[in-house]
């Protein structure tokens, strides 16, 4: 029996998983509401093309043309009342789903821009009220003219950041007048992701000039832009920044050209991820939304600018704080009581509302004297948990990380009970700077088995989790071991049956605690990254919970794993038995890899079995602080099926992880060149076994050799002779072990025991000018009855080598 890789605890390498289909844009960008649209899906393996999945309502799809296996064709109908801002899809195929891609839907009628509409001089005439989609190719402007009049609001919002394309666009954007005076001008605005917003009133009447550019001059064929030009009101804040669910509330408006506008708007009922706020009047409505809290609180609305001593008061245990740092160097603070050993997360939402604040929080006693403070726990708004060290008043303070401030710089602070929070998710795929989705779908074939990691983040509570899914495709079942309460992650099973519709969908994947008196169940949160920044890293991304599952097309090959009978023991290894079944004409091969260790468990980073073979050895080991239990594990396989990349998994099997039969203590032996030694091996079973077990001595130095020997439940000590020879390399020798097999249940378990030191050293050299004293031949002696040596320890030997090495050096001398 041969064992890779024994003493090494192999990690799974970063697996591109080459998902059939991909998607790499959806053009045009977007559509306005209301209207009937044909999009272009353009990625790869598209060729079996079955359906469009959308995320939100709103969309009816109709017919869908398959062009050709890059290029996919559908009509799609926007409601009149669809959500404006951005929208995700997918598409499903037979043999697969594709990533998630977004579009825009929008208000305003759309036109194309038109070419040449490069020189100031002759810019592409335009009316109000309309969405401009174009592209800038490398130091490429482009200008628009627009009639306006005096008084009148101008406002010009662009979508290039936000639209995810295949290449990063960061547009700028300006108003000249025909003098070619710089009105205003944006390049990045905090509450459009890097998109420029602007919003003026007209100072006279006449043409004005909208340039778009990419902020260095660069762009190319893919920087893609949605340009709103029109009279609609457009601010960049709002206040209060949140509401409290199924009310209504009275919102103010900020940064519109108009000036502050009171709206009051009726909050959902339930929890809404993607919930926004949009101002509209006798000029239009916003293009896209203001991200608004939706949360149990009332909210309390600071009165105006602060102190110590002076502070706004509120009750933390009902109100949320709603505020604005309203000009550089402001400090806002807020009093409140609280009782001793009350204890809140306190969280401070800012750039998660897409305020320009950079948010520090402090809290204070009530006469004075700091207590906590954070400055960038939510990167970069903040946060932290507090007990309140006794029954009195405290103070909150607030101020901007670079002491900015200015009209528009909101937040919402909210104190919170501590509570369990459950939410799954999927690992990404490591991406070399790009956004990767890969790992994020799950395609099984019909009549097979495809494995997906499900993680768990889990706040404020323990215990084991099970997963389950609500609304799987017809024909498929779910199957996952249960989440031990000390692990964040467990394998999931998914089969179809051979008769299964091809479908798919977004499911509601969950998961609840196993106790049914403690009532905690969450679902997804699925991060997909949408635009990747090199040294930034995800810049833009879109948080989803569903999970997009399908049952797809047969592949011709499946793959399983054979349940060891014997355990993988602490510190031991095994190999792991995977057969592959195959369709008759099918002799591609099959790429195998661990879909998940179980904490202290090792593997290889994946094997391949030959198109000729139908079954492979898997390594695995664990490690001496492996946890002693029952895991459940599977394996994922790919192959190339003849459209692509096909995937599949084994079933789960149980793999027993358990403590050592047999513990070992070496003696630590030494030995001269040529010659032979001893290594004492003191052998304690800790669970009797039945058989014969075999003892290999590893690890010896070159030319050193050890015969396997026998133990059995009943050993107490072995003694093995290593052998070397006049090339044998001297010197210390360390990482010598014992390999010991022991049969259970027909299997060989593989212990890794023991450890020692070789010294092996070189013969003296003879002294110089020694005379060779010839020995005086004497008589045969009588032959003494056999006698059982005694084995010296470790300590005799030494000081019997010490004293013939004295002997040696006197030369013989009385």
């Amino acid at each position: 029996m041969r064992y890779l890789g024994l003493l090494l605890a192999f990690l799974a390498p970063s697996i591109t998983w080459a998902a059939s289909p991909t998607l790499g844009v959806i053009t045009p960008r977007g559509g306005q509401r209301g209207t009937e649209v044909e999009f272009t899906f353009n990625g790869a393996r598209l060729k079996d093309a079955q359906e469009i999945l959308c995320y939100s309502p709103g969309f009816t799809v109709g017919k869908i043309e398959v062009v050709n296996d890059n290029v996919v064709k559908a009509k799609i109908k926007i409601a009149a009342d669809a959500r404006l801002g951005q929208h995700s899809m997918r598409v499903r195929t037979a043999s697969g789903i594709s990533d998630l891609k977004t579009i825009f839907v929008g208000a305003l009628h759309e036109i194309a821009e038109k070419e040449p509409n490069n020189e100031f001089k002759n810019p592409q005439k335009i009316p109000l009220n309309v969405t401009v989609t174009g592209t800038i190719e490398n130091e490429d402007v482009d200008y628009f003219s627009v009639e306006c009049k005096k008084g009148q609001r101008l406002s010009v919002e662009i979508e290039g950041m936000r639209l995810a394309n295949q290449t990063v666009f960061d547009p700028a954007i300006a108003i000249l007048n025909s003098k070619r005076f710089e009105i205003a001008a944006c390049d990045d605005c905090a509450f459009a992701a890097q998109d420029g917003v602007i919003s003026v009133i007209i100072p006279e009447d006449g043409t004005y000039i909208i340039q778009v550019r990419e902020t260095s001059y660069g762009g190319n064929g893919e920087c893609r832009y949605r340009l709103h030009v029109g009279t609609f009101p457009r601010p960049v804040a709002c206040i209060p920044a949140g509401g409290k669910l199924g009310e209504e509330v009275e919102v103010t408006f900020l940064g519109d050209a108009g000036g502050p506008v009171k709206q009051k708007i009726k909050l959902p009922t339930t929890l809404d991820p993607d919930f926004g706020i949009f101002m509209q009047d006798a000029g239009g409505i916003s293009p896209s939304p203001l991200p608004f809290r939706l949360s149990t609180l009332s909210n309390y609305v600071e009165t105006g600018p602060s102190e110590f001593a002076k502070a706004n008061v509120f009750d933390p245990n009902t109100q949320a704080i709603n505020g604005i740092i309203s000009k550089p160097g402001e400090n806002d603070y807020y009093r409140f009581k609280a009782k001793k050993g009350q204890t809140f997360d306190v969280e401070c939402y800012g750039r998660r509302l897409r305020s320009p604040l950079d948010p520090v929080m402090h809290m204070h006693k009530g006469e004075g004297g700091y207590l906590v403070g954070d400055d960038d726990a939510r990167k970069p708004d903040c946060y932290f948990r507090w007990t309140a060290p006794e029954d009195k008043e405290y103070v909150l303070q607030l101020h901007d990380h670079l002491q900015k401030g200015g009209p528009t710089f909101t937040y919402r602070v909210e104190f919170t009970p501590v509570q369990p929070h459950l939410s799954l998710f999927f690992p990404k795929a490591d991406g070399n700077n790009l956004p990767n989705q890969d790992r994020q779908m799950v395609s099984v074939p019909r009549g097979n088995r495809m494995a997906v990691l499900t993680y768990a983040s889990r706040a404020n509570f323990g215990g084991p989790l099970q997963v389950y899914a609500n609304g799987l495709p017809k024909g498929m079942t779910l199957e996952s071991d249960v989440m031990a309460d000390n692990i964040d992650a467990v394998p999931v099973v998914l089969s179809s049956a051979a008769d299964a519709p091809v479908a798919g969908g977004l499911i509601d994947l969950r998961a609840k605690h196993t106790d049914p008196k403690v009532n905690i169940d969450g679902g997804m949160k699925l991060r997909a990254d949408l635009v990747y920044v090199q040294n930034v890293g995800s810049y833009i991304a879109l948080d989803t919970n569903k999970a997009a599952m399908a049952v797809t097309q047969e592949v011709p090959f499946k793959v399983s794993l054979v349940e060891p009978k014997a355990p993988l023991v602490q510190n031991g290894a095994m190999n792991l038995k995977v057969k592959v079944e195959r369709n008759k004409d099918f002799k591609q091969p099959v790429n195998v890899y661990m879909l998940w260790n179980p904490p202290g468990i090792g593997s290889a980073s994946g094997i391949t079995i030959p198109g000729d073979k139908l079954e492979g050895d898997y390594p695995i080991n664990a490690a001496p602080t492996a946890q002693a239990r029952k895991w459940k594990i599977c394996v994922i396989a790919f192959a190339e099926a003849g459209f692509g990349p096909a995937w599949v998994s084994s079933q789960l099997i149980t793999l027993d992880v358990e403590a050592p039969y047999i513990s070992m203590s070496m003696d630590r032996p030494a030995v001269e060149q040529g010659k032979e030694t001893e290594l004492l091996c003191k052998i304690t079973v800790a669970k009797p076994f039945v058989g014969i077990g075999k003892i290999h001595v590893v690890g010896l130095p070159h030319h050193v050799v050890a015969p396997v020997l026998d133990i059995t439940k009943d050993t107490k000590e072995v003694i093995v002779k290593l052998t070397t020879q006049k090339d044998s390399p001297p010197g210390q020798h360390q990482g010598i072990f014992a390999q010991v097999y022991i049969p259970e249940q027909g299997e060989q378990m593989l212990h890794q025991v023991g450890g020692t030191v070789l010294r092996i050293d070189a013969p003296q050299p003879p002294k110089a000018n020694q005379p060779v004293k010839v020995a005086a031949a004497t008589p045969a002696p009588a032959v003494a009855p056999a006698k059982t040596e005694k084995k010296l320890s470790r300590l005799e030997k030494l000081r019997l080598e010490q004293a013939e090495k004295e002997k040696a050096a006197g030369g013989g001398k009385q």
